[in-house]
């Protein structure tokens, strides 16, 4: 398992929160975008078990992300 490449996944998912924190929804779409582009890249050249679990919680995380980005688009509206 790399760990970097998910170090560098946690980190982009912590400015995602940060952007959310501070009511943000442009760049943290903006930032969304740019981690998921980084976990397909990663999905498409992983084939360890233990990297596609990995994967699959920041999937899950990352549609999270983007429902409370939805959820403060439509309030700030």
């Amino acid at each position: 398992m790399d760990t970097d490449k998910f170090d560098e996944l946690k980190n982009g998912v912590q400015e995602i929160i940060d952007f959310i924190a501070n009511k943000n929804a442009k760049e943290a779409s903006n930032k969304l975008v740019d981690v998921s582009e980084e976990l397909d890249e990663l999905l498409d050249h992983s084939a360890d078990d233990e990297d596609l679990i990995e994967i699959s919680k920041f999937q899950v995380l990352l549609n999270q992300l983007q429902q409370k980005i939805t959820l403060i688009k439509t309030q700030l509206n």
